[in-house]
C-alpha cells in the first residue's frame, strides 16, 4: 500500500509503509554530524517507545487535577495509570523559550532563548535535542504537530527521522475575529483534528515494524487562543462555573512590572475596548470557551491513545503529556502566560511508565526534567550537559524527599525577573539587586497571592534566606537520592490498608452496616459501636488520601454492583443529612466518585424528589457520549415541555448538580396541575420511558 504524505508548506513524499522508516533512519543516520554522540545504532529490542503529547496553553484545569466541573476523561484515565506530577513548573512562561528548554534539556539562559522569535540554533547550534539523542540511539523520531516553537525549527533534520508535519493555516488578523466561536463542524474539520488523524495512521504505519522503537511527537494548538472548536463542546459548559479564583487587582503591593494587562485576549474584537479590567461575566464566557478548547484536545489525545491500546503499542510505550507552560484566566486581572506568577508557571504533567503503580506526586519539578527522565526510562545515557534530573524515582516512591525548589524566569524588556517556588513559598527578584522589586507568596496562608509579603519586616529574614537560595541556582536544589525513603503511615480511613482511601473501603464499611461483629474493627471509624453512615461519611470526606500519594480508583475499578450501592448510601446521607461537617464534606466526595462513574448501559432513573413540588430532577446514566433530550408528556400523551440537554460525556447524571432539572412549569410557564405524568430520555438509539406522580 502506498501513502501520500501532503501538505501546504511542507516537502510531498509518496512512500511504501516498509520505506518510511528505512529512508527516514538512514537519513537520520547521515545527518547526525554535531560531534557530541557517537553515531552508533545501539541494539534497541527491548526498549521502550515514547508517545510525547503537548498542548499549547494547558493548564492544569483537569478532572485528574481536582476540577470535577471539567470534562476531561480521556486525560484523566492516563493520569490513573501512570503518574500526575501536581506541581510541574516551566521555565519560561512563554511558548518558544518554554518548549526549546523542554526539547534540549537546557534552562533558557543557557541556550540563550528569551523570546518566541530566537531559534536556540542559532544561539547553541551544538545543542542536542531530546528526539535527536533517541534518534541517534537507533529511535525513528517524528513531529506531527506542533512541538518546537517557530518557522525555524520546521527545518531541524538533526532532531527528526522524516521532515516535520504540520497543518497550517494562515492566521487571521485578531482584530477582525472574536476570541471564541462554536463551530458547526466535525473534530476532523479543524487543524487539531487533523494532527490526531494523521498521528493515528502513523502510529498504524509503525506498528508493522516492531523492532524498530519510535520517538512519536504530537502537538497541539489548542486551548490557545482564538477558542474556535466543534460548538458540541462549548454544550458541555452550558451553566457551568469554575473552581478557580479569579481577582481583577494585582497582589497588594506587588510592583507593577510583575503584572501583564489581559494579555493577547485584549487584541481580539469581542475584548472591550479600552478597559483594565472586565466584568466577572465577561471572565466567565471566556473561561467557558477555553475549557470547551481543552475539552476538544481531551477528545484528540483520548483518541490517539485508543490507536495506541488498539495496535497493542501500549504495553512496550511510554506517555507523556505536558503542557508547554501555565496559563491565567484571569487571575490577578491577567489573561494568557508572560508572568512569574503560580498560574503561569504551573503546567500539567503525567507521565506513564508501562507496568507502573498508578500515582501522584506533590515533589517539586521542572519540565526540564522530562529530557532526562526519558532517557533513565528507555534505558539510554543521559548526557552529562542536561540541566535537569531523571524523575525516575519519584515514579518509582512519589513520596520522597526531591527538589528544593523549582526555578522559572522572564524578561520584560532589558528587566530579568527569576523566581523559585519552594513546598510553602514563591519568591520573585526583577532586575540586578532587586532594583525593580521583590515578591514573596507565603501558600499555606494565602494560596491565591492577594498579597506581597516580601516588604514586611518580620520577613526580613526569610527574604535574605530565599534570595540567597535563589542566587545558589538549580544545581544547589537537586535531590539527595541518598536520603532515606520516610516509612509510610497507616490512615485510620484507609480501612483495608492499601496505602490509599478509596471505593474499596467505602464498599467494607457499607457491608458491615450494622454488623454486631464487623469483619474489620477499623470499619466502626468513630469507635461508637456501630457501623454506620456517619462512618461512611467519614471515610469519604478523605477520599484520595493515602501514604503512598496513589491516585484513587474512578473511571476503573467500579462495578455495577457498586455504583447502585454507592448511589443507595449517597440517599441514605441526604435524608439523614443534619447539616454538619461531616455530612457535607462526605457527600460532597461521594457525589464527586459517583459523577466519574462510566457505567455499562444507559438507563433512566426515576425522578426525585418524588412526589414534588414545585421541582424534580431526572437521573440518567450515559454509557457513551451523545446527544440527550428529555420530553415530558401527560396521559393523553402531549409533550408539555422539552428539556434539550444536548451533547454530553459518558457517565452517570444521578447527583443534583448533574441530574436534568425541571421546575415544574410547561412550555409557556404555568406550573402543570397535580397528577401522573411520563417523561422520556433520548439518548442516541436509546429510548425509555418512566411515569412520575405529582402532588401538590
Amino acid at each position: 500500500m502506498k501513502k501520500t504524505c501532503t501538505d501546504k508548506g511542507n516537502i510531498s513524499r509518496t512512500f511504501t509503509r516498509r520505506g518510511f522508516l528505512s529512508t527516514g533512519l538512514k537519513a537520520g543516520a547521515a545527518a547526525f554530524t554535531t560531534g557530541l554522540l557517537p553515531n552508533l545504532r545501539a541494539e534497541t529490542a527491548g526498549r521502550y517507545n515514547v508517545l510525547f503529547i503537548m498542548a499549547d496553553d494547558l493548564r492544569p484545569l483537569l478532572g485528574c487535577y481536582g476540577h470535577t466541573e471539567m470534562h476531561t476523561p480521556n486525560i484523566d484515565a492516563l493520569a490513573n495509570r501512570g503518574t500526575l506530577f501536581n506541581r510541574a513548573y516551566c521555565q519560561f512562561p512563554v511558548c518558544n523559550p518554554s518548549r526549546s528548554s523542554i526539547l534540549t534539556g537546557l534552562r533558557p539562559d543557557t541556550i540563550g532563548v528569551h523570546d518566541n522569535n530566537t531559534y536556540f540554533r542559532n544561539i547553541l547550534p551544538n545543542a542536542v535535542t531530546l528526539p535527536q539523542h533517541f534518534k541517534v540511539h537507533g529511535y525513528h523520531t517524528q513531529s506531527i504537530g506542533k512541538i518546537a516553537h517557530g518557522l525555524a525549527s520546521l527545518f531541524d533534520q538533526l532532531s527528526w527521522s522524516v521532515p516535520i508535519w504540520r497543518k497550517w493555516s494562515t492566521p487571521p488578523h485578531t482584530k477582525t475575529i472574536p476570541s471564541w466561536s462554536a463551530l458547526d463542524v466535525a473534530d476532523h474539520e479543524l487543524r487539531d483534528g487533523q494532527t490526531a488523524d494523521k498521528a493515528i495512521e502513523v502510529l498504524e504505519v509503525l506498528a508493522e515494524f516492531p523492532n524498530t522503537p519510535f520517538f512519536l511527537a504530537v502537538g497541539f494548538y489548542k486551548p490557545h487562543l482564538p477558542y474556535n472548536v466543534p460548538r458540541r463542546y462549548y454544550d458541555l459548559y452550558d451553566s457551568v462555573t469554575f473552581n478557580i479564583h479569579t481577582d481583577s487587582m494585582t497582589p497588594k503591593g506587588a510592583p507593577r512590572i510583575a503584572r501583564t494587562i489581559w494579555n493577547e485576549i485584549k487584541n481580539y474584537h469581542d475584548f472591550p475596548i479600552g478597559v483594565t479590567s472586565i466584568s466577572d461575566e465577561k471572565i466567565l464566557e471566556f473561561t467557558r470557551a477555553y475549557a470547551a478548547s481543552t475539552s476538544y484536545i481531551d477528545v484528540l489525545v483520548g483518541r490517539v491513545l485508543q490507536q495506541l491500546d488498539t495496535l497493542g503499542l501500549a504495553e512496550t510505550t511510554i506517555i507523556v503529556l505536558v503542557g508547554d507552560h501555565g496559563y491565567h484566566l484571569g487571575e490577578h486581572g491577567t489573561w494568557s502566560k508572560n508572568t512569574l506568577f503560580e498560574v503561569a508557571l504551573r503546567a500539567p504533567l503525567i507521565i506513564s511508565v508501562p507496568g507502573q503503580q498508578s500515582n501522584r506526586t506533590d515533589a517539586l519539578i521542572e519540565l526540564v526534567d522530562i529530557y532526562p527522565t526519558l532517557c533513565d526510562a528507555c534505558r539510554l545515557p543521559i548526557p552529562s550537559q542536561l540541566e535537569g534530573v531523571s524523575l525516575s524515582p519519584v515514579i518509582e516512591q512519589p513520596t520522597r524527599p526531591w527538589k528544593a525548589a523549582a526555578f522559572s524566569q522572564l524578561k520584560r524588556g532589558n528587566i530579568n525577573g527569576a523566581s523559585i517556588r519552594t513546598e510553602q513559598y514563591r519568591y520573585t527578584e526583577w532586575g540586578t539587586d532587586s532594583r525593580h522589586g521583590r515578591e514573596l507568596y507565603d501558600y499555606h496562608a494565602d494560596p491565591n497571592e492577594t498579597e506581597n509579603i516580601a516588604n514586611f519586616p518580620e520577613n526580613k529574614e526569610l527574604v535574605a534566606q530565599l534570595s540567597e537560595q535563589l542566587q545558589l541556582g538549580w544545581q544547589a536544589a537537586l535531590p539527595d537520592v541518598s536520603k532515606p525513603i520516610p516509612t509510610p503511615q497507616v490512615l485510620p480511613w484507609d480501612i483495608n490498608n492499601d496505602g490509599i482511601v478509596d471505593l474499596q473501603d467505602l464498599v467494607l464499611i457499607s457491608n458491615n452496616f450494622g454488623a454486631e461483629i464487623p469483619d474489620n474493627p477499623k470499619v466502626d471509624v468513630n469507635k461508637d459501636g456501630s457501623v454506620d453512615i456517619i462512618d461512611l461519611l467519614i471515610v469519604a470526606a478523605h477520599l484520595g488520601e493515602s501514604t503512598n500519594m496513589a491516585t484513587p480508583p474512578t473511571h476503573t475499578n467500579i462495578l455495577p454492583i457498586h455504583l447502585n450501592l454507592l448511589d443507595k448510601r449517597l440517599t441514605e446521607a441526604h435524608l439523614m443529612n443534619d447539616g454538619s461537617d461531616v455530612f457535607k464534606q462526605g457527600i460532597e466526595k461521594l457525589e464527586d466518585l459517583l459523577n466519574v462513574v462510566v457505567p455499562e448501559k444507559t438507563t433512566l432513573l426515576p425522578n426525585y424528589p418524588n412526589p414534588f413540588n414545585p421541582e424534580t430532577w431526572i437521573p440518567y446514566d450515559l454509557a457513551q457520549d451523545t446527544n440527550v433530550n428529555i420530553d415530558i408528556y401527560n396521559l393523553k400523551g402531549e409533550i408539555i415541555r422539552k428539556l434539550d440537554i444536548g451533547f454530553q460525556v459518558a457517565g452517570t447524571y444521578r447527583t443534583q448538580s448533574r441530574a436534568a432539572y425541571w421546575d415544574g412549569q410547561n412550555a409557556v410557564g404555568e406550573r402543570v396541575a397535580s397528577g401522573v405524568y411520563l417523561y422520556t430520555l433520548q439518548a442516541g438509539k436509546f429510548n425509555s420511558t418512566r411515569r412520575m406522580v405529582i402532588l401538590k
